[in-house]
């Protein structure tokens, strides 16, 4: 079997509710730094050492415990080509996954050889820690796992991953926290962390801080960790706009607090509105929703697509049938949303 992403399109000119995307953009301040940038800025191969002291700052790490990326997309390919090289094609290195799941985690590991290993969810998406030891094999080499996890939205107690680790000693352990800035929850700085050598955490800044379009990630662990993963990313693997923009975008705190309540905000409009129409959803630390449509997905679907809003179908996923994953971002935009399931779910013209 082999794995690709899955690139999802939405129309043009629709409400991007699909990709778990920013939906109010960056900050002011990061269009204002990018502004700055000169014709010799961009002739030139960039400095990082301004950018990795402010992302180390605004992690709470040491620099020789960051690596930046170019985006998490290629901090999850160094994860699998440094967990996964030199796999032989009779006996594949495995990299176990926990479905669902965000696809780059199996087409990272099958590029590069390996043999992925699927551990689904529990009942109600509860977290499987007992089935993913197990899992646990001589061959295995990397485990991956999103907390908050996507599209569920939901967290892995913090207890599960030290077990893990600890279980999988011989295994990179890459802990996935895209959407830590809105569960308030890191394994970063956490005492237990500082012992479990095998630990890489994951971090983008496209969420949050609306730097989708520029490509920007980060990957944290002991310094003897991510030295092998250091050698994998090419020197020059952020380009100017994003070393500029990171600075900038740390600095403006506000902007950043008052996304985060937008989400928080159009979480609970969002989940107020699905209890209403009796539609099955889940609890989500994350700038998402997953809710059960069911047989009614289509209908949903096509519905809001109609009315210029689009949310991404995850029926195909292990557990998901019939659901759909909704981004919560900007309340204007969360309103329009659920205005929009209203008219399609209680048959107004």
């Amino acid at each position: 079997m082999s794995y690709e992403y899955e690139r999802a399109v939405a129309a043009g000119g629709a409400l991007r509710l699909h990709l778990n995307e920013n939906t109010a953009g960056c900050s002011p301040g990061v269009i204002a730094a990018l502004q700055r940038l000169t014709r010799q800025d961009v002739a030139i191969y960039p400095d990082y050492e301004t950018v990795v002291a402010a992302c180390a700052a605004r992690l709470g790490v040491q620099p020789e415990c960051l690596l930046l990326t170019n985006g998490l997309d290629d901090g999850i390919l160094a994860a699998a080509v440094s967990a996964l090289r030199n796999s032989p094609l009779e006996e594949p290195f495995e990299a176990i996954v926990v479905v669902p799941a965000f696809d780059m985690y199996a087409a990272c590991a099958d590029a590069v050889g390996g043999r992925v290993v699927e551990v689904p969810l529990g009942p109600e998406f509860v977290f499987p820690v007992r089935e993913v030891i197990q899992a646990v094999t001589t061959r295995t080499r990397a485990i991956f796992l999103t907390n908050p996890n996507n599209p569920t939205g939901g967290l892995i107690p913090r207890q599960d991953v030290v077990s893990i680790a600890r279980a999988a000693s011989k295994a990179l352990v890459f802990v996935d926290e895209a959407y830590a800035d809105f569960s308030g929850e890191t394994l970063i700085g956490d005492p237990a962390f500082l012992t479990l050598e095998n630990v890489v955490i994951g971090r983008t800044f496209a969420k949050a801080y609306g730097l989708a379009g520029l490509r920007a990630g980060a990957l944290v662990a002991a310094p003897d960790t991510i030295a092998p993963l250091r050698r994998t990313v090419p020197p020059y693997t952020l380009n100017v706009a994003a070393a500029v923009a990171l600075p900038a975008a740390f600095e403006d705190l506000a902007y950043y607090e008052w996304y985060l309540a937008q989400v928080r905000e159009s979480r609970r409009l969002l989940c107020a509105t699905l209890d209403r129409l009796d539609v099955k959803y889940w609890p989500s630390s994350a700038n998402f929703v997953l809710a059960r449509f069911g047989r009614n997905l289509e209908r949903v679907i096509g519905g809001l697509a109609t009315r210029q809003v689009a949310i991404r179908d995850r029926s195909g996923d292990p557990g998901c049938q019939g659901c759909a994953r909704i981004t919560t971002g900007v309340v204007e935009h969360t309103t329009r949303c659920v205005e929009a399931l209203e008219e399609v779910l209680c048959g107004a013209a």
